[in-house]
């Protein structure tokens, strides 16, 4: 049974996240937040190289490629989200969410739930934004629907 692209490539952008947070925290920089931002990096890696398999493919209509670009970064977001709940309570539960959202934009004490849910509400959006991008990218190797 072949794994469809979306979810291999979903793997890749999971894999390449779960290894950089645990580099971060082997290094003890998982406090600058700003270097957790660059997570998106390997979103748009995962999501152009679907979209170029896709073109390897001779699939060349916008709006299927759209949807799998989409289900690409939603699959490794998904994997990205459920991995650091596990990690989350793994490590200490809501004192270590705590300890998490000091250096973070979050307020207050945020449970592991409500930390990982906003992380999956912040994801979702990057996935969108880095779907439009690399859409807008490769619009001219697609025909018009």
């Amino acid at each position: 049974m072949k794994i469809p692209k979306e979810i291999l490539n979903g793997f890749y952008i999971f894999l390449g996240i779960a290894l950089f947070f645990l580099l971060l925290e082997v290094l003890n920089l998982a406090h600058l937040f700003y270097l957790r931002l660059l997570n998106v990096l390997f979103i748009f890696y995962g999501v152009n190289r679907s979209l170029q398999m896709n073109l390897a493919e001779g699939k060349t209509t916008f709006l299927p490629n759209a949807i799998s670009a989409m289900v690409t970064s939603h699959v490794g977001v998904g994997f990205s989200v459920l991995a650091l709940l596990i990690y989350s309570y793994a490590k200490g539960g809501d004192a270590y969410v705590k300890s998490l959202s000091e250096a973070f934009m979050f307020g207050g004490e945020p449970s592991v739930t409500t930390y990982t849910l906003c992380l999956l509400f912040e994801g979702s959006a990057s996935c969108i934004i880095v779907t439009l991008l690399l859409m807008l990218y490769w619009n001219n190797k697609y025909k018009a629907d």
